[in-house]
């Protein structure tokens, strides 16, 4: 698993002189006996900072998780909601955190449990949590996937009664919205709710702003920006220095897209050319660092770090995303306008602006890379049409990166790829194949695989392109066992384990497993054991704990076919040992094993537990034939 970036769990700081606003507090308040709080208004509408202002005075515990685009990867998403609840709860999700790591070890793998089996035991970890808490989901709108959607429905809709949600959103999110405010669940603040009224409007230009405005010019901005908050921060600034206010507000008029190109002009009017060279070339960044910065800008003559100090105390849209100011951000607004300045001042320029922003981007991709946060890197490189260098980051050092919470956006870069390119390439027509397969897309496996066979011919036989062969024969294993072809899933195992390097230990593992299945469907017991006692073997040596369990219980059952009930009984309480808490798919099995083997050793009590657990575990994982045979089972019990 790649590192957590701790600043997406940082709660931000408030600025001094934040204008108070005692009506919205109240209004929060009062809907903590809801499970959700909904804050949806366009960018500039001041929700972070409503919310920042909100919890310094809760009375409650707040954990906090700013959301980025990597985020629509689920397992990503699951594994930096634990991580923020665990800023409150330390030891909480030690399970589900488990079940995560496993499941992104290996292409082959089968899937570990879909989100509502981790979350229903994530929930029961915050259920031992004694103090009311809150959870705040900061830019919930760049999230674009069902998944996500689906299990933080599951999640509003199974909240213990200590715990509130609060998400804050440009656009409505795909929850059951219209359900939880016919329950009374819901609480709304939108943009009519966000904009400031006169009197806060005066508040934040003349107080929080230092400006001496008369009562009159107060009311002409606030009507000129309808309360908009991005726009009268933009006014202000532009203000500053103004020998006549009066006739700098009458100057400009129109809607938000107008005034923000006009007054964004005014604010880097007033900045030095450094300073404005600053602003446009780290607008490519989602996060800043002095020292990133640095990298990226490439100023000898200025620190990032001071620089960023004095962002910040110019009010120049700079939030501070932890409490030891070394990393912050821009207001996503301000960023977004900056970045369109940034391609007009190169497209003004000599050289290629597209070219200078690609340099920008592969600048903060090499930082990344050196301090370890490779999803970050890879983003950034995929920015700059940088394909040697994002190929790399996603083949990894040991361990690609779709394996490791980042399958989404790998899929998309493919996906964005020209043929030509793919096939200059073929290493990434198979990991095109992989990353579908991955992802459940079995249709479209084929063709990638073909066309990675056709960019291989007449490719040196070197052990890169041996092992891309033995690539693609495991993956065709894989799709083959998808259709129960046990010939098929023979040959292509075989031929995979011939090809592939030693060293591919997530591959040949799960190859070997799959390999497993197949002679055990062909009734080979023998070959069977030998297979998954290997699989075991090598799991265990590489960590890979998905392929243990199954391999594990694949041993347990040819055991139980061959009526060594002993060692069988042994073998699924293993299972039930590695599956851990939430429990993985495998523990289903091994409790429906231990069921039948109870019941063949006239243990009836035993038996009955393990029947009902096993039924539990295949409702949680929607798993029709496993929750058939468990009722079976039972029914035969009752005779």
């Amino acid at each position: 698993m790649t590192p957590i970036l701790a600043t997406k769990l940082y709660l931000p700081r408030l600025r001094p002189n934040v204008v108070s606003r005692p009506r919205l507090i109240e209004r929060l308040n009062e809907g903590l006996h809801r499970n959700l709080t909904l804050i949806a208004a366009p960018a500039g509408f001041g929700k972070t900072t409503l919310i920042s202002q909100w919890v310094a005075s809760c009375d409650r515990q707040v954990a906090w998780l700013s959301l980025d685009e990597g985020d629509s990867d689920p397992t990503r998403f699951l594994t930096y909601l634990v991580a923020a609840l665990r800023t409150i709860a330390p030891t909480l999700g030690e399970g589900v955190l488990g079940t995560l790591s496993g499941g992104q070890v290996t292409l082959q793998s089968p899937q570990p449990p879909p989100p509502e089996a981790m979350l229903t035991a994530l929930l029961n970890d915050l259920t031992t949590i004694s103090d009311d808490f809150v959870l705040v989901l900061d830019d919930y709108h760049v999230l674009d996937a069902k998944a996500v959607d689906h299990a933080l429905t599951y999640l509003v809709e199974h909240l213990p009664p200590q715990m509130h949600l609060v998400i804050a959103t440009r656009e409505d999110p795909q929850l059951p919205l219209a359900r939880l405010r016919a329950r009374g669940q819901l609480t709304e603040l939108r943009a009519t709710d966000l904009r400031f009224t006169p009197s806060e409007a005066a508040a934040f230009l003349n107080q929080g702003m230092g400006l001496k405005l008369s009562a009159e010019d107060i009311a002409a901005l606030e009507k000129r920006t309808e309360g908009w908050i991005a726009g009268l921060q933009l006014a202000a600034l532009s203000l500053q220095g103004q020998q006549d206010a009066t006739g700098f507000i009458k100057s400009f008029t129109g809607s938000h897209h107008f005034v923000l190109d006009y007054l964004v002009e005014e604010v880097l009017g007033q900045q030095s050319e450094r300073v404005q060279t600053f602003l446009l070339r780290t607008s490519i960044l989602d996060r800043m660092s002095g020292p990133l910065c640095d990298a990226v800008v490439l100023d000898p003559s200025g620190s990032g770090q001071a620089t960023l100090e004095h962002l910040e105390r110019a009010n120049l849209f700079l939030v501070p995303l932890d409490n030891e100011r070394r990393w912050y951000r821009y207001h996503h607004l301000f960023a977004d306008l900056l970045r369109q300045r940034l391609h007009q001042s190169f497209a003004s320029s000599p050289g290629d602006a597209e070219s200078q922003v690609n340099e920008l981007h592969i600048r903060a991709s090499v930082w990344y890379e050196d301090h370890g946060l490779e999803i970050e890197a890879f983003h950034h490189a995929v920015a700059a049409n940088d394909v040697e260098h994002a190929t790399r980051l996603v083949e990894g050092k040991g361990m690609p990166l779709q394996f490791r919470g980042a399958v989404t956006p790998v899929l998309h870069w493919l996906e964005s790829l020209p043929k030509t390119v793919l096939d200059a390439r073929p290493s990434l027509w198979v990991m095109y194949a992989s990353a579908l397969s991955m992802t459940g897309q079995l249709t479209g496996v084929e063709q990638k695989l073909q066309a990675a066979e056709a960019a291989l011919q007449g490719a040196e036989p070197d052990d890169k392109t041996r092992n891309l062969v033995g690539h693609i024969a495991a993956i065709r294993a894989l799709v083959a066992a998808a259709e129960n072809q046990v010939e098929t899933i023979i040959a292509q195992s075989r031929r995979a384990l011939e090809y592939l390097h030693p060293d591919n230990l997530p591959v040949r593992t799960a190859t070997i497993w799959k390999l497993g299945i197949a002679y055990q469907f062909q009734g080979d017991r023998a070959a069977a054991s030998r297979a998954y006692s290997e699989a075991i073997s090598i799991s265990q040596a590489s960590g890979n704990i998905i392929i243990n369990l199954w391999a594990t219980v694949g041993l347990g059952n040819v055991q139980e076919t061959e009526n060594q009930l002993y060692p069988a009984a042994q073998t699924y309480r293993r299972v039930l040992q590695l599956a851990g808490d939430p429990p993985q798919p495998a523990a289903c099995e091994a409790h429906l094993g231990l069921a039948r083997i109870c019941y063949e050793w006239n243990d009836l009590d035993a038996a009955q537990q393990h029947g009902q657990q096993s039924v539990q575990l295949a409702r949680q994982i929607e798993n029709t034939g496993r929750l058939v045979a468990c009722e079976v089972l039972l029914a035969r019990l009752k005779l």
